[in-house]
């Protein structure tokens, strides 16, 4: 009996009736477009986007060179030199990230002890010539600078959570 319902079915086209009832329903229904360059989506705190790395408020960096984000980087797109500094302290004299082999998992975000390298909520740039997805420890610096409010209140907001 089951196969003569189904060779009924197959023939009364069953299957794009059902799908044409789907396309019906939701032909009528409010549109969700969303006009980008003009209108802009919500997006989480916790979106990762562009790297940067921060400063102390007294305007030195946070790295202390530990390494531990080159080495938990999946892809291995972290590169870092580091020397000690006269006070004995540790500081990086190169740190690169190349942005085209980078995955952004946010491991080395979570890795970082002085919360130091982060992903900021920036998506909306792009390279036109080429060496320019290496971004050096100057760029990320200024990156960090220019994004510093958006991520100490984002930093705030997850601590919140935890």
């Amino acid at each position: 009996m089951d196969g003569f319902t189904n060779f009924l079915k197959s023939l009364a086209l069953w299957e794009l009736i059902k799908g044409m009832g789907v396309t019906g329903g939701h032909f009528f229904s409010r549109k969700i477009t969303v006009q980008y360059p003009d209108e802009k989506t919500p997006m989480s705190n916790r979106f990762r986007g562009l790297h940067a790395l921060r400063r102390y408020p007294n305007g030195e960096e946070r790295c202390i060179a530990c390494k531990l984000c080159e080495a938990v980087c999946p892809a291995l797109a972290i590169t870092i030199e580091a020397e000690e500094r006269a006070d004995g302290t540790r500081r990086t004299t190169r740190y690169e990230i190349d942005l085209f082999k980078c995955i952004y998992c946010g491991f080395c975000e979570e890795s970082c002890p002085v919360d130091s390298i982060v992903e900021t909520r920036e998506f909306e740039y792009s390279f036109e010539n080429r060496g320019e997805n290496i971004m050096t420890k100057q760029m990320l610096l200024a990156v960090g600078d220019k994004h510093e409010a958006q991520i100490a209140a984002d930093r705030q907001q997850d601590a919140r959570f935890r």
